[in-house]
């Protein structure tokens, strides 16, 4: 890298005061990523205004070799948003381009800036009878380019599937400041590669999200919330295909959750309030939606689908949501597990994905094996049962500090779920990215031919390993850094 001085001059004349600066104050709070595994430093925060900006300031920092880690709401959960401890690292933040630039209702479209944030989407395409079919708990933070980055998931990816089926369009700067611009939806393209696709789960590494394309759907009418109750995971999975049969494309989510889940989420909350009265080894949260020519029938073909659900043995109890504030009680004590967890002690999460017909089996296997090999915590699971993703925590032993549990027990454990994942065909970061807490994982466990392929595509668009170094991929000796 030239004179960090030389850079920051040309940058400060490029993006203005607004655009960059190196006011601790400013730059502090975005240098710790979401948990709070990592903290890093930064040569300054950049904060361009446009996609010309953009493209500017990445031409100038590959002109003086300066790294770049792009950065949306900080939400994520791998640490790959997050620079290194170096402080010669250039933090761009997304977030001053947040506008939506446009909403055809007709097309049932929209084109966003990467820093436009989630919640906003969800409001404005409600406003204009759409919505946008995917949320997640932080989206009041996420921003569009960080889920584009990450490929993000939440619960309602069992019917409209993860951010790459929702993306129709990019523009994205690459690592020598050209603009790709494919914002433009086609149904039929077959003008060779999808590049859109090479970007999408990229974390930052390939090109810089700066707008994208996204698919609307039609709002929904009215919605049922169920929660139940069933002793065995394998009977979760059950009454998966049967509400699957029945529902059809009305069913929107189907979360799973275990008895101790809950009883911290209960003991988290105020004034939070189980929805059955009786225990319950584990709990299911389903979710079916109806448009305007269905709302009428909704409540009717919710009750026919638990009735035969009771009579096929399936279900213990079942409370149906009676309005929207009680289906909304329903989603935040699922949306509450992690919170709950962090508040009562150290715990290693690991975002895992199986076929989804093994999930319940792996399940039953793993728990009690990670139990046995590490005695002293506690495996729990839940999550998205219906698309074969769950969030498999393993809380610590009383009395361990976080940092102490991560440096040593916490490792060892995380590397023994993941070879059982591993061996079960799944993978090790089924919604949240590799960023920086996975990547020797996925160097270790990952396929080799498709790690030689990443690699050869990483070099071939950023050659010079500007693009958030140290995340998502280990490249050769000479570029351990990129």
């Amino acid at each position: 890298m030239d004179t960090p001085a030389a850079f920051l001059e040309e940058a400060a004349a490029l993006l203005g005061p607004r655009g960059l600066t190196q006011d601790p104050d400013l730059v502090e709070p975005w240098l710790t990523d979401w948990r709070g595994r990592y903290h890093g430093a930064a040569l300054a925060l950049a904060s361009p205004a446009s996609t010309d900006e953009v493209a500017a300031l990445v031409k100038l920092c590959a002109r003086h070799g300066v790294a770049i880690v792009p950065q949306g709401g900080n939400s994520g959960m791998s640490g790959g948003a997050t620079p290194d401890e170096s402080g010669s690292q250039l933090l761009l933040s997304l977030r001053r381009m947040n506008s939506l630039r446009r909403l055809d209702v007709a097309g049932r479209q929209a084109v966003c800036d990467a820093g436009f944030i989630l919640e906003n989407l969800h409001n404005a395409a409600e406003a204009q009878g759409l919505r946008f079919p995917l949320t997640l708990g932080g989206k009041g933070s996420a921003t569009i380019g960080g889920l584009i980055s990450t490929n993000a998931g939440g619960t309602q990816v069992i019917r409209h599937g993860s951010m790459r089926a929702l993306v129709l369009g990019i523009e994205a700067v690459l690592a020598d400041g050209t603009v790709f611009d494919a914002l433009t939806p086609l149904k039929k393209d077959n003008r060779g590669f999808d590049l859109k696709q090479l970007l999408i789960g990229s974390e930052g590494t390939l090109g810089i999200v700066t707008a994208a394309t996204l698919r609307l759907v039609p709002a929904v009418a009215d919605r049922i919330v169920v929660w139940a109750g069933m002793p065995d995971l394998h009977i979760a999975r059950a009454l998966l295909l049967h509400c699957e049969d029945i529902a059809g494309d009305s069913l929107e989510g189907f979360e799973v959750l275990q008895a101790t889940s809950l009883r911290a989420v209960l003991d988290h909350l105020p004034d939070a309030r189980a929805p059955l009265q009786g225990e319950h080894a584990w709990h299911v949260l389903i979710e079916v939606v109806a448009e305007r020519d269905e709302a009428d029938s909704l409540q009717d073909r919710v009750e026919a689908m638990i009735a035969s659900a009771f009579d096929a043995g399936l279900i213990e109890d079942a409370v149906l949501s009676a309005n929207e504030s009680q289906a909304r009680a329903f989603w935040l004590l699922r949306d509450s597990i992690a919170p709950a967890e962090r508040a009562k002690g150290a715990a290693v999460q690991h975002d895992v994905s199986v076929p989804v017909e093994k999930m319940p089996a792996f399940v039953h296997h793993a728990v009690p094996l990670v139990e046995a090999e590490f005695p002293g915590v506690h495996a729990l699971a839940f999550g998205h049962l219906g698309d074969g993703n769950v969030h498999f925590h393993v809380l610590a032993p009383a009395g361990i500090s976080q940092r102490d549990y991560d440096s040593d027990l916490g490792a060892r454990v995380s590397a023994r779920v993941h070879d059982l994942v591993t061996e079960w065909g799944g993978s090790i970061s089924a919604e949240h990215g590799i960023g920086r807490s996975k990547r020797a994982e996925l160097e270790r466990l990952g396929d080799p031919v498709s790690l030689a392929m990443m690699r050869q595509v990483k070099r071939a668009l950023d050659p010079a390993g500007i693009l958030n170094p140290g995340k998502l991929l280990t490249l050769a000796p000479d570029r351990a850094n990129a």
